[in-house]
């Protein structure tokens, strides 16, 4: 696949995500699919039944950037929750194989005060 077609994979599994849809990423997770983040299960039902509950499932997530390749597509955006609102940057990595996500690693980074940070994080 290409890095457009892995992109749109991607980026329309995590609209779906975003409005509260865990559904679409059920095909797109291999089902031996590996995780890389700490406390995270591997493999696609573990993974999914892990996330449905995980704290990132009611958050706003707020998309920003995409950059993709023939096998990875790197997603950083800003999460945040009623009780964070000024909340955590994200980027996720994703390797596909064959329209699928194989394998997934991620960066989540508190967002301190605008004053620590002049030309922002996400």
């Amino acid at each position: 696949m290409t890095a457009e077609q892995n992109k749109k994979l991607a980026v329309d599994a995590f609209q779906e995500f975003a409005a509260g849809n865990i559904a679409p990423l059920r095909p797109l997770l291999q089902e031996d699919f590996l995780e890389h983040s700490p406390g995270n299960p591997s493999g696609r039902d573990a993974f999914l039944d892990f996330i449905a509950t995980a704290p990132v499932a009611s958050a706003r997530l707020d998309l920003r950037r995409v950059i993709a390749d023939d096998t990875h597509v790197v997603m950083h955006y800003l999460m945040t929750t009623a009780d964070n609102p000024r909340g955590v940057a994200v980027t996720d990595i994703w390797r596909f194989e064959n329209g699928q996500i194989v394998e997934h690693w991620d960066v989540v980074q508190p967002v301190p005060d605008a004053a620590e940070i002049p030309n922002g994080m996400v």
